[in-house]
């Protein structure tokens, strides 16, 4: 892509930095808050531990789609990355309804970090910076050195993503074996679902955070930090 059509693609793409954070992240804080709404709040309710997954896998599914639709008429675009993760939420959403086990919605990450890993590192290796056209952003001044180095960072750090969350899963089965009855509460998919909020979204910012550095030396501008800081990469 040369500079003109950087330029070009910069211009054209509003800067709403909080509604980049919303679309991003959106689906996935709905999936939680829904999921600890309908979950059993002891160790037996009569909601069911089934029904708070499938409603929340419901919602999520929902949302996402919802949220494609915010991007294309409110920020004027949609980015291949998003249209991937969201075809993949209502694939494996939809499994999971069908079949009605949760961990179907549990790898679902897995398959989407891979999938971005592999296009990225294949991609680097034949000096194609493909994040820049995954994204669909233009970070001004960055040369095309600094998209390869990031689109490299990107595809190692999703292949960390991935060993990471089927590492919880494996953990969180392990320490809470079950088998769970209907309507008993799965200690399990509480502990991936944190996880999800509380370790895969905080390490993804700090992951964005610190290749800024980088990024500067190789002429992304100052004031492209805060567009980096709110749309990096997710699944």
């Amino acid at each position: 892509m040369s500079a003109d059509s950087s330029a070009d693609l910069s211009a054209k793409k509003p800067k709403s930095g909080w509604l980049n954070i919303a679309v991003d992240y959106g689906p996935l804080l709905v999936f939680f808050a829904v999921y600890k709404y309908y979950s059993p709040s002891g160790e037996k309710s009569g909601f069911g531990e089934i029904f708070a997954v499938l409603r929340a896998t419901s919602f999520f599914m929902v949302s996402a789609i919802i949220a494609l639709a915010v991007s294309k008429f409110k920020l004027g675009r949609v980015s291949p990355m998003l249209w991937l993760s969201t075809a993949l939420i209502v694939i494996f959403g939809g499994i999971t309804l069908w079949t009605q086990n949760p961990k179907w919605i549990q790898h679902k990450p897995t398959f989407v970090y891979l999938i971005f890993a592999l296009s990225l590192i294949i991609g680097h290796l034949k000096g194609k910076p493909l994040l820049k056209y995954l994204l669909d952003a233009a970070f001004e001044g960055l040369n095309d050195a600094g998209w390869m180095k990031l689109s490299r960072n990107w595809g190692y750090f999703f292949i960390f993503l991935a060993v990471l969350n089927e590492g919880i899963i494996f953990y969180a089965d392990w320490e809470y074996p079950g088998p769970f009855l209907p309507n008993e509460k799965n200690p399990a998919f509480d502990l991936w679902i944190a996880a999800k909020l509380w370790v895969f979204m905080p390490l993804s910012f700090l992951f964005t955070f610190v290749q800024i550095p980088m990024l500067l030396r190789h002429g992304m501008s100052e004031t492209a930090e805060t567009e980096l800081l709110s749309d990096p990469p997710h699944e």
